[in-house]
């Protein structure tokens, strides 16, 4: 099995981050993605991922709740940090009008930069899109050239999103613990839609534990309860479940 989005490297984990990494191995997790947030974390996140080679791969992204004052220097920074290679992904990047809705022109300037890095550098995305599904399209829309291989991190909404978004690209949805929810009806009547095909799995831990440990610190241990509930969901063995998924990541992220 395949975490696709996971941040085990995050203060939450302090003391405890090898251990959890170990942990998710012992459930049948080989591999996780960590994707980058901001420049403050990306040493922490890079030292993990060297204990943890042949089991972790890492992003690099600024992400929009992440905007401070200086960002487009940050950026600048962050994209010299392209040079060193090593990367298999740009992420988590896109938009966040959740906290906070005023800054949303220097979201998407900053979000359509790190495209083209990724563009550039033959990258895929890992977006995050948090109420703001009309502007992150607006954004992709305007992107000249082809889109890089594209990921909606963390997708909760139902099928008439699924829809808006395929207007305007083609990408994999990341699917977590939301889907485990009561309150998660919409997301599971979309899976079919989206078809195993286009599904990768995740868990945003330490972020939306599934349950039966909704409210705990989540863990990338916790992918098989996701995938079990895809698996009910979309009337598909487990097994071929975990096969297409894990087929899915190591196409997109070459695996």
């Amino acid at each position: 099995m395949i975490d696709t989005h996971t941040h085990l490297y995050m203060d939450a984990f302090s003391g405890e981050e090898a251990e959890t990494v170990r942990k998710a191995i012992a459930a049948g997790v080989t591999m996780m993605i960590f994707p980058g947030v901001s420049l403050e974390s990306h040493e922490a996140m890079m030292e993990l991922h060297r204990q943890f080679r042949e089991n972790t791969r890492v992003a690099l992204g600024l992400h929009p709740t992440e905007l401070g004052e200086g960002w487009r220097k940050t950026l600048d920074e962050m994209e010299s940090l392209l040079d060193d290679g090593g990367f298999s992904a740009i992420g988590e990047i896109g938009i966040d009008l959740h906290w906070d809705a005023g800054n949303v022109a220097d979201q998407k300037e900053a979000f359509a930069r790190q495209l083209e890095w990724a563009q550039r550098c033959d990258l895929p995305v890992i977006i995050h899109c948090r109420d703001g599904v009309e502007e992150t399209l607006d954004v992709l829309k305007n992107i000249k050239g082809k889109l890089p291989k594209l990921i909606f991190h963390s997708f909760t909404s139902g099928p008439e999103d699924v829809r808006r978004i395929r207007e305007v690209c083609d990408p994999w949805f990341g699917i977590n613990g939301v889907v485990t929810f009561k309150n998660a009806k919409p997301l599971r009547e979309a899976l079919p839609l989206i078809g195993l095909d286009r599904i990768v799995l995740e868990t945003d831990a330490p972020y939306l534990a599934p349950t039966p440990h909704r409210g705990e610190r989540n863990d990338s241990s916790f992918i098989p309860l996701i995938l079990a509930q895809v698996s009910e969901t979309l009337g598909i063995p487990k097994e071929e479940v975990e096969k297409q998924t894990d087929l899915n990541a190591k196409a997109i992220f070459d695996l």
